[in-house]
């Protein structure tokens, strides 16, 4: 670039530079004249802010007192207002109380004046009382004087009178009374018991504690203990009974001492050696039926027993309970067999005597009922028949002569002595009873009993002569480590109980099932 296009360039820049320097000054200058008239503007302005400042604050200040002076005077108003409330409060509460106080007051007069007339009343009655003991003493007085003697004397030598009249003539008769009644009763007795006996004569059968099933073949011996045993196990399991197989041809033995488990065992055999099926399942179906159908001969048993008798009303619970008696047994002599007989000859003897018959008769079938459930309940077979008999609605004729017929209470009817002689007649005929037999089932009876006492228990059995008790448990209740607690309890209570040779092995089984049906 040469020099002249530089100054083309230059000369124009500079005049602008020199231009803005003279106009900044001219505006500098400017500015600074106007500044101090804005200052003046300012300190007039300042002025007048701080006066009315001033004013406002005088203002506020008025305003401020004003206000806090209402305050003073509205707080001062509440608080008038609410001590003439709490004042007028005080008046109402103070004049309930006056009032209470009058009330009580009047109360207080009433029960003074009430007070005041009972004394009074009192006082006139103790007069009355005295008065009547002075006249009641002024009328012994002069009965005493008429009579020569006191009161008690007289009262004294009246009864010793009588009394030795009444000795002297009551000894008198009732020594002859006595003397011909003695011996016509002898000769009564006599005549009625050996008549009663001659026209009741009654077969005697002692009980036994086996039964014998006849088989087919000797096969069906095998067939019956089924594979490893498990088929005889059920049958011994479910029906409490022990099935001796042994060398005797075509026959089983069943061994119990209770004669309805030994009915029910045989029934359920025979019917599954005619059936031919046999396995644990089969068998648990055939004692199930089995069962039923002793029940049925239970209830025909105990209603023939009531038709050869001829009583009637009886109520369909003691039937049963009768028919029951034909599976029990005391000292060999078939109860339900006993019961009848002593029905014969008690009414056979009230005959003679020419009282109710069919009450003796009555009384002298159920003697022995409590003897069907006696192994289920405590008690003696006496007290538990006379609370069927109340439980079933005989009469107290009845329920007597069954509580006395064992002499617990002394007979208070004729009837009661004829069941009591009754009872020992059809005891004491010859082969009638076997006292060994007797002892042994009661000692196999409290081996169950013992082992259904526990807590648990299902059911029991005595088997093998009572040298085991299969004890069934229920498996919701006892698990598996419970049952060594239960057999161990049970062997304790057996050791301190009773008294038996050898030894008694306590079984305790412990099983679970289930059962549904496909429908």
């Amino acid at each position: 670039m040469s020099v002249k296009d530089w100054l083309i360039y230059a000369i124009p820049a500079i005049t602008f530079v020199i231009g803005a320097l003279i106009g900044a000054f001219g505006i500098h200058m400017y500015d600074k004249h106007s500044a101090e008239s804005k200052v003046a503007e300012a300190d007039e302005m300042v002025k007048k802010m701080i006066d009315d400042a001033q004013k406002r604050a005088e203002t506020i200040k008025k305003e401020t007192l004003l206000e806090a002076k209402e305050e003073v005077y509205r707080i001062k108003s509440e608080n008038e207002r609410e001590n003439k409330e709490r004042r007028k409060e005080l008046q109402r509460a103070e004049s309930r109380l006056q009032q209470r106080e009058e009330s009580f007051d009047k109360k207080q007069d009433g029960l003074e004046q009430r007070e005041q007339q009972l004394n009074k009343r009192l006082k006139t009655m103790d007069a009355k009382e005295a008065e009547i003991d002075r006249l009641y003493e002024q009328q012994k007085t002069e009965l005493e004087r008429v009579a020569g003697m006191s009161q008690d004397e007289a009262k004294e030598v009246l009864l010793a009178n009588v009394e030795k009249d009444a000795r002297h003539d009551a000894a008198l008769i009732i020594r002859d009374i006595e003397a011909k009644t003695k011996a016509e009763a002898d000769r009564r007795a006599t005549n009625i018991i050996s008549m009663a006996i001659q026209r009741c004569a009654a077969d005697h059968v002692a009980e036994t504690t086996v039964s014998v099933v006849a088989l087919p073949n000797d096969e069906m011996k095998g067939r019956i203990i089924g594979r490893e045993g498990r088929n005889i196990r059920t049958l011994e399991t479910a029906t409490g009974v022990d099935l001796i197989i042994d060398d005797t041809p075509e026959a089983v033995i069943l061994s119990g001492f209770d004669p309805m488990r030994r009915e029910i065992a045989r029934i359920a055999l025979e019917k599954l050696i005619l059936d031919g099926r046999i396995h644990p399942a089969r068998i648990e179906e055939m004692v199930e039926k089995a069962r039923k159908e002793v029940e049925n001969q239970i209830r025909e048993a105990g209603e023939q027993a009531v038709f050869e008798v001829g009583i009637h009303g009886l109520h369909p619970e003691l039937v049963r309970l009768l028919g029951r008696l034909r599976y029990r047994t005391s000292y060999g002599q078939n109860v339900l067999k006993h019961s009848i007989e002593v029905a014969h000859l008690c009414g056979l003897m009230a005959t003679e005597l020419g009282v109710n018959v069919q009450l003796a008769k009555r009384a002298g079938l159920l003697h022995d009922i409590g003897k069907a459930v006696d192994h289920e309940i405590e008690g003696t077979h006496n007290q538990i028949g006379a609370d069927l008999a109340k439980k079933y609605r005989e009469n107290n004729q009845i329920v007597h002569c069954i509580l006395a017929h064992h002499g617990d209470v002394d007979p208070g009817t004729v009837e009661a002595v004829l069941v009591q002689a009754g009872d020992a007649i059809s005891a004491a005929r010859p082969g009638a009873r076997r006292e060994t037999l007797e002892n042994y089932i009661k000692r196999l009876e409290k081996l169950e009993e013992i082992a259904n006492s526990f807590d648990g228990v299902d059911k029991s059995f005595a088997i093998q002569a009572g040298r085991e008790v299969r004890i069934m448990v229920k498996s919701d209740t006892v698990s598996d480590t419970d049952i060594i607690v239960v057999a161990k309890d049970i062997v304790k209570r057996i050791e301190a109980e009773l008294e038996y040779p050898g030894q008694i092995k306590v079984n305790v089984i412990r099983e679970t099932r289930a059962t549904e049906y496909a429908k």
